[in-house]
């Protein structure tokens, strides 16, 4: 026999288990891990590369739009509305000075304005006020009141009574709704309060409204007779 085929046979295993490098791999050897190819391994890293390259392409497309929209501050969007120096302004077109209350730095104004009635004929100042405890309350004040247009702005609240504010019995109206209202007709005008405040700061504001008014001119008695109204009834005619 050959060296060649001596060689042969001694790398042949035998039954028993086998011998050498065969022998070595048996049973009581460790699994061979599998190794991902190098082009493969590439392919996995360009995907998460991939992916997080467009999570931050998105996220500098929104940062623009977060920035340009802040979220509001905690203690909210307080314009600057100046009510007395808008009150004069409209006090030509008023024919009456239009009351300016001055209820106090923790009531702020929100808007003040004077309309022109155009819709319902009755042309009013009108300002509103967030109040200490971030509720509404809207000030109307007209010389041309009437009852309907009395009821539409009071969302047709029935009336509930009275409170004293100033010195002066305003009537109260009630829409069990969380809404009421204080009519008040003094000096020649009527004036208004509507939101959804407590009655504490009703109070307040109607206190400041009857001060503010006192100190402005009566305007001429040529309003309809409105609740609260103390103007004297014309004579009845002799028969």
């Amino acid at each position: 026999m050959s060296e060649t085929q001596d060689k042969a046979i001694a790398d042949v295993p035998s039954e028993a288990g086998g011998t050498g490098a065969a022998g070595a791999t048996g049973a009581g050897q460790p699994a061979v891990k599998p190794v991902i190819a190098a082009k493969a391994a590439k392919r996995a890293n360009a995907s998460v590369i991939g992916m997080l390259i467009a999570l931050l392409v998105c996220v500098l497309a929104f940062l623009p739009i977060v920035l340009m929209n802040p979220a509001p501050k905690s203690n909210g969007y307080r314009p600057n509305v100046d009510v007395a120096a808008t009150a004069a302004n409209a006090k030509g077109v008023a024919g009456f000075t239009p009351v300016a209350p001055e209820p106090g730095d923790t009531f702020s104004p929100n808007y003040a304005r004077w309309a022109s009635g155009t819709a319902d004929g009755v042309p009013r100042w009108e300002v509103g006020f967030l109040t200490p405890k971030q509720a509404f309350i809207g000030m109307v004040q007209t010389r041309k009141a009437n009852p309907t247009w009395i009821f539409q702005q009071t969302g047709s609240a029935p009336v509930t009574g009275t409170r004293s504010a100033g010195g002066h019995d305003w009537e109260l109206r009630d829409t069990g709704k969380g809404t009421r209202s204080m009519i008040l007709n003094y000096r020649g005008t009527t004036v208004v309060l509507s939101g959804g405040a407590g009655l504490d700061e009703f109070s307040t504001l109607a206190a400041a409204v009857v001060k503010a008014m006192d100190a402005a001119p009566a305007a001429s008695a040529d309003a309809s007779t409105m609740p609260g109204d103390t103007g004297s009834q014309p004579p009845a005619p002799k028969p």
